[in-house]
């Protein structure tokens, strides 16, 4: 029976160890509670650290591990100190955390927390080890394991596996300041799915994808290595019914506080002690609002909770102290014998308690700097069961894209964030319960569990899509096969494509002309006296000539106008064709050339061809649109045709095709086994000549006719080594 895996950097439990007792107890709120239901149902697992380092389990490992497989079903990870420190204080919370939340200042590129990071998703990889079955679906959660759905897709191609980021996804200029941001990028594009909580976070990743790494997409489907990665936007919500209870064993210390503010009106904000929180300014505001509101002095009180976070790093220590003084500095301002303008907490708080306190707030503050999604805002909502109560949200938090209804604000503008509070406290009673009814609604339609089946029911949709799609994958059955055919085989015949299969492409065409082990495999092949070898090429046949013409085999330029078999020293053209199209096509690809800075104009003996690789992505795709649009008007009836390959049009006459030409030499070779590869649209045609029980490469992504796919020319070239060795 399939089932689903859950991984994360912390397991839904806690442990504390003494000498003699392990003590289990499980996590409550946000994503434990969204996936409890899924998590104990049937045989489903959950990966993560075990919250005790290798050195406080002190050989314990084996006994902790058995104990929460058999009693939570999670599986224990048991990070080093050393782990902890580089992994996730290092990397993940000095890098990935500041630059994600807007704060590059604050962020810093270490090579040895950038390795121990990677270590560390090798180790979640480990972890997998004997859990994984076919049909098991998996989903990894959050920045700390961003390069983990790559690798477990290396190890585990077919399953189905779901990645969601629980923080921002910066804008593209941002994110190109990581210098690992290949690596990271790669390490997602593992993934089926990959879930935002805002179109936002999602438009930023689809935006880097396309500008750091080239790939194509279609609305919000990125095309990678023959899959379909898909990204979608789901607002991760509370549970609401949790919230709405009536709650009678409020701890008596509360109940003392919520006297002491009867008669006042209350601001709450309540926070984890981070930089991104905003929790500085949001002070200043409140001090802004009394002072251009005399009236309310004496009349509101804000309650200020921060719950105790890394006060260890000095940055967060900082923090802490520039709090303290902005809060003595408000109270003794504005505070007078009888009223404290803001009390102030500096440590955590129950769940129930933090509802007893939102049930009586009349502004509740959450204006974060940045922020993935903020709960708080939710939670306070759905705990006003009387609809009473106005959110004040920034609109830099997550949440405030579905908390339309609230009074949104720039939580960098002092003045309208005190206004936004005065403007909650003055609110009638009839519009709060207006507006916080239609946000009560769609918290309880879109709650954690909704959430949760959303997820799960999207990946799987999006893996069985890509199912039926992966026939074509050449794994090691493929290879033996091949390997054995080639063995036995008398006399074969080889088509091989240049570009983008045998050498990678360049920034500039002229620059990709192959190199020493390159020829030094095609040689090899070529030494072989049952293999015919054939290069077939869009390049023309100048360049074929000088680069490859001393290796003595078939060279095949221009798509197949141009054929130069051996022992003959001399091309000849299979076609005559007319040239004057060019003279009226020529201009147009010059002006699009001009208009888009990075793009080329290239002139082949019967083709042009507009090359766009190094141009800024989206401009490329606005003029690779109008361009095409404009030619296919002009090249509809005639017997031009334009081929749209790896970031170049082409336009060429269609009289002239590699489909064609590989046809001669199958007719007059009679090989008893055929190869060919290729990696674009003009290969098609030599595909759709190949018998279906010869073997037949599309490189790269994309449809094909190809009977199987490699991923790169680099695998290709691994492949061609196997056969030359034989």
């Amino acid at each position: 029976m399939s089932k689903i895996i859950f991984i994360s950097n912390r397991l839904p439990i806690t442990l504390s160890l003494s000498e003699d007792n392990i003590e289990i107890k499980e996590s409550i709120g946000g994503l434990a509670t969204g996936l409890k239901g899924y998590h104990q149902d049937s045989n489903n697992l959950w990966l993560g650290w075990a919250g005790v380092t290798k050195e406080e389990a002190q050989g314990r490992e084996e006994e902790i591990t058995q104990r929460l497989i058999k009693e939570h079903r999670c599986i224990p990870l048991f990070l080093s100190e050393e782990d902890l420190e580089l992994y996730y204080q290092g990397f993940s919370n000095s890098t990935l955390w500041p630059l994600f939340h807007y704060f590059p200042n604050l962020t810093t590129y270490d090579e040895a927390e950038w390795q121990r990071y990677k270590l560390v998703n090798e180790k979640f990889l480990l972890g997998l080890k004997g859990m994984v079955d076919p049909g098991d679906s998996i989903w990894i959660h959050d920045y700390q394991l961003m390069l983990l759905p790559h690798l477990i897709r290396e190890e585990y191609p077919h399953a189905a596996l779901g990645f969601f980021l629980h923080i921002p996804f910066p804008s593209y200029e941002l994110f190109r300041l990581l210098p690992w941001r290949d690596q990271v990028l790669e390490g997602l594009l593992g993934a089926d799915l990959i879930g935002f909580h805002t179109y936002d976070y999602a438009r930023h990743f689809l935006s880097s994808v396309r500008r750091i790494m080239g790939y194509e997409q279609e609305m919000n489907v990125i095309k990678h290595h023959r899959r379909s990665i898909r990204t979608d936007v789901f607002p991760m919500g509370i549970d609401y019914e949790y919230f709405t209870r009536n709650r009678q064993d409020v701890q008596h210390d509360m109940v003392e506080l919520l006297e002491k503010t009867q008669g006042t009106q209350v601001i709450f904000s309540v926070d984890r002690l981070d930089y991104t929180k905003g929790i500085p300014g949001r002070i200043l505001a409140y001090a802004q609002f009394l002072k251009d509101n005399p009236e309310y002095r004496e009349k509101v009180t804000l309650i200020l909770i921060v719950a105790p976070s890394r006060t260890q790093v000095d940055l967060y220590s900082d923090l802490l102290r520039e709090i303290q003084e902005l809060v003595s500095g408000t109270n003794g301002q504005y505070g007078t014998l009888g009223w404290i303008p803001i009390w102030y907490f500096y440590r955590s708080f129950s769940q129930d308690s933090l509802i007893a306190i939102y049930k009586i707030t009349d502004a509740m503050l959450v204006t974060p700097l940045r922020d993935g999604m903020n709960l708080v805002a939710k939670e306070f909502i759905a705990s006003r069961t009387d609809k009473q109560g106005m959110l004040v949200i920034s609109e830099t938090a997550g949440a405030s894209s579905e908390l339309g209804e609230a009074v949104v604000v720039n939580s960098n503008n002092l003045i309208e964030t005190a206004n936004g509070i005065k403007e909650a406290l003055d609110m009638t009673k009839r519009e709060q319960i207006e507006r916080n009814t239609i946000m009560h609604n769609r918290l309880k339609r879109y709650n954690i569990y909704y959430w949760a089946k959303d997820f799960l029911d999207k990946l799987l949709q999006q893996h069985s899509k890509w199912e039926e799609t992966q026939v074509m994958r050449f794994d090691n059955r493929g290879m033996k096969n091949l390997l054995a055919d080639y063995k036995k085989a008398k006399s074969r015949l080889i088509f091989l494509d240049y570009d983008g299969t045998l050498m990678g492409f360049k920034p500039k065409p002229d620059m990709a002309f192959p190199d020493e082990d390159l020829l030094k495999l095609l040689k090899k092949l070529k030494s072989d006296p049952r293999n015919h070898l054939v290069i077939i090429s869009g390049r023309d046949k100048d360049t074929l000539e000088k680069w490859l013409g001393e290796l003595e085999v078939d060279l095949v330029a221009s798509h197949g106008l141009w054929v130069k078999e051996q022992p003959s020293a001399h091309w000849e053209q299979t076609e005559v064709l007319d040239n004057s199209w060019k003279d009226e096509i020529r201009p147009l690809l010059e002006v699009t050339m001009d208009r888009t800075p990075g793009s080329l104009v290239e002139e082949k003996e019967f083709s042009l061809a507009w090359h766009y690789r190094k141009c800024e992505p989206e401009l490329a795709q606005i003029r690779l649109r109008e361009l095409t649009d404009t030619l296919l008007s002009l090249t509809g009836k005639g017997h031009l045709g334009l081929l749209d390959g790896n970031k170049v049009l082409e336009i060429k006459d269609t009289t002239v095709n590699k489909g064609r030409t590989a046809g001669h030499f199958i007719a007059t070779k009679k090989a008893d086994f055929v190869f060919a590869a290729g990696d674009d649209t003009t290969d098609e045609d030599l595909f759709s000549i190949i018998d279906e029980n010869q073997y037949s490469f599309k490189i790269g992504q994309g449809e094909t006719k190809a009977r199987f796919y490699i991923r790169d020319c680099d695998e290709f070239r691994s492949l061609l080594t196997k056969l030359s060795e034989k």
